[in-house]
């Protein structure tokens, strides 16, 4: 790998109404997650935060999913729970991006960072 990039893994769901990503740590901590269910899920995902694509896969713009669109998808608001569902039923993807490009994203998409 060239200096300066990284590794960015997610896992994507495509729902029924709309499409969901959360960002994990790499795809061997979800398959060992899977494996073993004892694996606390903060060793599996990189910051609980689900996110929607409004159906345009796992690319696109993300926005954060409501307490609302998570409870029409997966029956439940508890974020935790329909991220167990997303890490079940999902696509594990995985790309290589510049270490520039991912930090801008991660500030993006949580501006706390900022602070």
């Amino acid at each position: 790998m060239p200096r300066g990039n990284t590794t960015q893994s997610k896992v994507h769901y495509q729902g029924k109404e709309d499409d969901f990503v959360i960002f994990v740590d790499d795809a061997q901590s979800v398959q060992k997650w899977k494996a073993d269910r004892s694996v606390p899920l903060a060793q599996v995902v990189s910051g609980f935060k689900i996110f929607v694509t409004h159906k345009h896969g796992a690319q696109g713009a993300y926005d954060g999913a409501s307490k609302s669109t998570l409870e029409n998808e997966f029956g439940t608001q508890n974020e935790d729970e329909c991220m167990v569902k997303i890490l079940e039923g999902g696509t594990i993807q995985e790309h290589e991006v510049s270490l520039v490009s991912y930090s801008c994203s991660l500030i993006l998409n949580d501006p706390e960072l900022l602070v």
